[in-house]
């Protein structure tokens, strides 16, 4: 499952991203110094939207970290979405891409082969994700997981919920059923490369 992902823009970039979709981003933890990374790891802390009770149409922007310890102590990364509602701490998860990993083509390589999988014609996108606070590590996030779709099928038997930009103000509003809004992209909807 996810484990690495990218996000390449700036605070303002995303502000500005939400702004045409009508979502005023607020920063009550002051503007976050978000630094262009290649990779973000399990552990990491990143970027949330996340929603403000009671402001239609904001929504506030966090750091914080990715995973929180299990009950065997292992991170929480990802979470199942099959079967559940989400009715509170729902957050967005922006990125630019996120990686797979499979078993190398080139049976000499000890490494994986990882694939980069970005949308075409959009220079951020939203993972569908929940926040929970923890005595071990205080608030964190976890990515929402699925059945995969058709980009994604020939990589993995899984994928991250990647939300249609259509749904991003659903997602942050609880009222609203998670299950009409986890779906699969369309077939083309993502560009994967191999990278190093």
């Amino acid at each position: 499952m996810c484990n690495d992902y990218r996000l390449m823009v700036d605070a303002a970039a995303i502000a500005e991203d939400f702004a045409d979709l009508k979502i005023k981003i607020r920063f009550s933890e002051g503007v976050p110094n978000v630094q262009a990374r290649e990779d973000i790891k399990i552990t990491d802390t990143a970027p949330i939207i996340r929603t403000i009770d009671g402001a239609a149409g904001e929504a506030d922007m966090v750091q914080r970290r990715w995973s929180w310890p299990g009950p065997n102590k292992r991170p929480v990364y990802n979470f199942r979405s099959e079967g559940r509602e989400f009715g509170s701490n729902r957050c967005l998860i922006v990125a630019d891409g996120f990686y797979e990993f499979t078993d190398p083509e080139d049976k000499s390589k000890k490494r994986k082969d990882k694939w980069l999988f970005t949308k075409k014609d959009e220079p951020i996108f939203c993972i569908a994700g929940i926040w929970r606070q923890t005595p071990e590590v205080g608030e964190a996030f976890t990515m929402l997981t699925m059945p995969p779709g058709p980009d994604i099928s020939p990589y993995h038997d899984r994928q991250i919920v990647i939300l249609d930009r259509s749904a991003w103000a659903d997602w942050l509003n609880p009222s609203i059923s998670a299950k009409t809004l986890i779906k699969p992209l369309a077939l083309g909807t993502l560009h994967v490369e191999q990278v190093a």
